[in-house]
């Protein structure tokens, strides 16, 4: 077998033989979240699925994203084994909002130097946010790129593709007045806002912040910042399976309540969200309070608790708790579907 190798790439920056180490660190992790339709295993030039039977007309639902600038915490405290659930749960959290059951993911790293131990810790964390979200990994990239990204830094990003029978695909051609409105409650900050809670915690000018047990978190701020996004497509999949009728679902990510709600809204109608029906979380109290951000702000930037909406029928709102409880969903009867020109009115 011949090895690869080149001496003079490696006097570059780029190390071939790192990156075959890498392969063989993660190929079993990989091929742990195999599920039936996946044809081949790594090391081809593309990953391939086979779509699965039982459909008349198939949808292919697709989504892209990356983790951001939360990676930045990931540098500072050593800590690559989350990040890539996040990658995970941005893009298949999308794809559920229209009713799509994730088939497979594929992502791609980019890095300063690749160091075979630390991809495999980034690449631990997509299996496991596969496996969360029950799509196979097919394949990615690995791209080192010495002078564009320091030897220590890396971005990691992602794509994701689902299916979802035509005449099931999730819209709001149903929503009306009296829909009921249901939070399923984040993990914590999830993968957005990041730019600004690294300004108000200085974490930039002083890393050692995140190492800081604070009373009111009952841990230290960089755990509480680190931890990843929450996957909700079991969950969601099961309400469809049970036939319950979702005249809605908006993922709660970048922009908050006021830019993802109204994308799942039907024109004519408004969302009012009651904020009195949960508990807000802490490190969102916390973010507002040292940032001197005024509330308006912090639901137009972060989750601020709440990482899905769902808008039901009145009729099926208590099943659908139910559910999802038993789903290990925390829930909130989040507010109700009234008329209105404002596609969101959070009070």
């Amino acid at each position: 077998m011949s090895i690869s190798k080149s001496d003079s790439y490696a006097a570059a920056g780029v190390d071939v033989t790192a990156g075959y180490e890498s392969t063989n660190l993660i190929k079993p992790m990989v091929e742990s979240t195999y599920i039936p339709g996946v044809i081949g295993t790594l090391g081809g030039f593309g990953g391939c699925f086979e779509l699965p039977g039982g459909y008349s007309e198939p949808v292919m639902v697709s989504g892209t994203d990356g983790v951001g600038t939360k990676l930045k915490l990931a540098y500072l405290m050593d800590r690559h084994d989350t990040v890539g659930v996040d990658c995970v749960a941005m893009c298949v959290n999308d794809i559920i909002c229209g009713g799509a059951k994730p088939l497979f993911f594929l992502d791609y790293m980019a890095m300063g130097k690749n160091v075979p131990e630390r991809t495999a810790e980034i690449v631990k964390g997509v299996v496991e946010g596969c496996k969360q979200a029950g799509c196979a990994l097919i394949g990615g990239e690995t791209a080192e790129m010495p002078g564009l990204y320091a030897e220590d830094e890396y971005d990691l990003a992602g794509y994701s593709t689902g299916i979802v029978e035509k005449s099931r695909m999730l819209d709001n051609r149903d929503m009306a007045e009296g829909d009921v409105l249901i939070g399923l409650a984040s993990s914590g900050c999830h993968s957005n806002g990041f730019s600004l809670i690294r300004k108000v915690f200085n974490i930039d000018r002083d890393p050692d912040v995140l190492n800081r047990y604070t009373d009111r978190l009952g841990k230290s701020l960089g755990e509480v910042l680190i931890t990843p996004t929450r996957i909700y497509v079991k969950s969601v999949l099961r309400l469809l399976d049970e036939g319950l009728s979702i005249h809605g679902i908006s993922h709660i990510t970048g922009g908050g309540f006021y830019e993802n709600v109204p994308r799942m809204m039907k024109e004519g109608l408004t969302a009012e969200i009651d904020t009195s029906s949960y508990e807000l979380p802490e490190i969102f109290k916390l973010l507002s309070e040292v940032g001197e951000i005024p509330m308006r702000d912090m639901y137009n930037t972060f989750n601020m608790g709440i990482g899905m909406v769902l808008a039901l029928p009145a009729d099926d709102a208590e099943k659908a708790l139910k559910l999802l409880r038993e789903e290990g969903e925390t829930v909130c009867r989040l507010g109700i579907i009234t008329t209105g020109e404002d596609a969101v009115m959070v009070k």
